[in-house]
């Protein structure tokens, strides 16, 4: 097994911090739902690409690159550049933390720095670490065993760190190169622990008749490595990715508790205060903070979309940085005086009697250059909004499936009680019944359903247009109506004008068989 292999005599660790460009591609979950990206469960995942130059000695070493992402697939590592040959790859799970720290470091030298509040002097008492994390933090002094905060006396404890430890997450390569050089070396992996969305604000005119359509792209990085300065693309469209869930990296506290415990004089502190000696002790963090949030500007460019075979890639123009545990937004569009129809709509179980009920105000427009639009549209949520006297108010908020050019775009933007849709039933011995549609052949066989009446009432001071569409039991069909039908998603469907402060009226029967033979010439 190449794990187990010995290092040679001359081998040696080369610590390569991160540097030079860097490049994150990030990928939406592709089970997700619309909504509000959660840190605490971020589905998506990244491809980040970054390059490092390397000074490798010659022999057997161990490279070693720090600050990848928590999330990393190590088996999806691509390392381009580094000479010789390759041996073996490892995602190295030990982080340079308080409780690694006493790990590393039980049966061993520290330093305890103890200052006097009234003096301010420091003493410094050598000590060794006598106890791991598991239990109380012990150490012992020349005066004997003693719990850590336990003297009355603010101190610190000093590490030699440990060549095992780093100060972030780190990928290591063991390499054999045939001789000294310095390389310039590509680094690509996947990662999880991020995830994307698109938020579409739609802001109608106060004549119904225009919108504005603004997006931003929000992007969630739940890792505790942040990207700074990165290229940034997203990619819409879903694609399929399975791995084995990932470990994640835990930073536990670490906790100092006094001797003999339950007792008055009993003690329980963090231990905050560390100090590290040796060349990582500027990067060291042990704290996992959330970065306040930003206030989201727009950049000087819009995000620009390429083709990607049958994947859409949108590019953000400028460099961004995804920071540790942040949801940041970056400008997708702006599109002015979008053409719309305005029109109302409603969804009905046919053959059944509805009480009154408020019909959907629907906006439509199509995704092409002559309503400016003309770009995929990511799925993502739309508020809806209407501006008028000097007010904006908010209409609704509903989802947006992928959109592609020239696609149709409907937009649900509230209901309206001014519109209300009734269906009752009605005996057809009383009345008459509404003329048979254009081509349909009567068997006897069929079975008659009643006749069905749909009310609409507008009391508004404009005609409107209306749409009802009918969701009849399989092997139901309309054979009668007195009102044009379509079809529209499998569904028939009316359209009508409804005058403004009238009640339209629309009758229809139904036949079921079986199995409904050919319509016959």
């Amino acid at each position: 097994m190449l794990g187990s292999l010995p290092l040679a005599a001359a081998a040696m660790d080369v610590t390569v911090p991160r540097e030079g460009d860097l490049s994150v591609t990030v990928y939406r979950a592709p089970d997700r739902q619309e909504g509000q990206l959660s840190l605490d469960d971020l589905g998506g995942f990244a491809l980040v690409t970054e390059t490092r130059t390397v000074n490798v000695p010659q022999g057997d070493n161990r490279i070693r690159f720090e600050g990848v992402a928590d999330g990393i697939e190590a088996e999806s590592a691509l390392i381009t550049g580094l000479p010789g040959a390759v041996i073996e790859k490892n995602r190295d799970q030990a982080v340079l933390t308080p409780e690694a720290l006493i790990k590393a470091t039980f049966g061993k030298s520290v330093m305890i720095a103890r200052t006097n509040p009234k003096t301010g002097k420091v003493k410094r008492i050598p000590a060794k670490i006598r106890t791991d994390t598991r239990g109380r933090v012990l150490v012992e002094t020349s005066e004997g065993i003693e719990a850590v905060h336990c003297s009355g006396l603010p101190e610190s404890i000093s590490f030699i760190t440990h060549p095992d430890l780093s100060s972030t997450p780190t990928l290591s390569a063991r390499v054999r190169s045939p001789a000294a050089t310095t390389a310039k070396v590509t680094l690509s992996y996947l990662t999880r622990g991020f995830d994307w969305t698109a938020s579409y604000t739609a802001t109608l005119a106060a004549d119904q008749k225009t919108m504005n359509l603004g997006a931003w792209v929000t992007l969630g990085n739940s890792n505790g490595t942040g990207f700074s300065s990165a290229r940034t693309q997203i990619v819409a469209g879903r694609v399929n990715h399975e791995t084995d869930e990932v470990e994640p990296f835990y930073i536990p506290a670490v906790l100092a508790q006094c001797w003999p415990t339950g007792t008055t004089t009993s003690d329980l502190r963090r231990i905050e205060e560390i100090v590290v000696t040796g060349q990582r002790r500027d990067a060291m963090q042990f704290s996992v903070v959330a970065p306040a949030a930003e206030a989201p500007a727009a950049p000087a460019e819009l995000v620009k979309l390429e083709q990607l075979g049958d994947l859409k890639l949108y590019r953000v123009p400028e460099r961004t940085t995804l920071n540790s545990r942040q949801i940041k937004q970056v400008r997708l569009l702006d599109r002015q005086n979008i053409p719309v129809e305005l029109y109302y709509a409603a969804d009905l179980v046919g053959n059944t009697t509805i009480a009154s009920t408020a019909a959907r105000k629907t906006i439509r427009t199509r995704n092409d250059t002559a309503h400016h639009l003309g770009l995929p549209l990511p799925s993502g949520q739309v508020s809806s909004f209407i501006t008028g006297n000097g007010a904006t108010l908010l209409l609704d908020e509903v989802p947006l499936r992928d959109t592609a050019v020239d696609e149709e775009i409907e937009l649900t933007v509230g209901s309206s009680p001014d519109v209300q849709i009734e269906s009752v039933k009605e005996k057809t011995n009383v009345y008459t019944r509404p003329p048979f549609l254009e081509g349909v052949v009567r068997f006897k066989s069929a079975l008659i359903d009643e006749i069905n009446r749909i009310e609409i009432q507008n009391a508004t001071p404009a005609e409107i247009k209306l749409e009802l569409r009918l969701q009849l039991p399989d092997g139901t069909h309309v054979i009668a109506a007195d009102a044009a039908t379509s079809t529209s998603g499998g569904r028939t469907l009316f359209k009508l004008p409804v005058p403004a402060n009238r009640t339209a009226t629309v009758r229809y029967q139904t036949e079921h068989i079986s199995m409904r033979p050919e319509v016959r010439k």
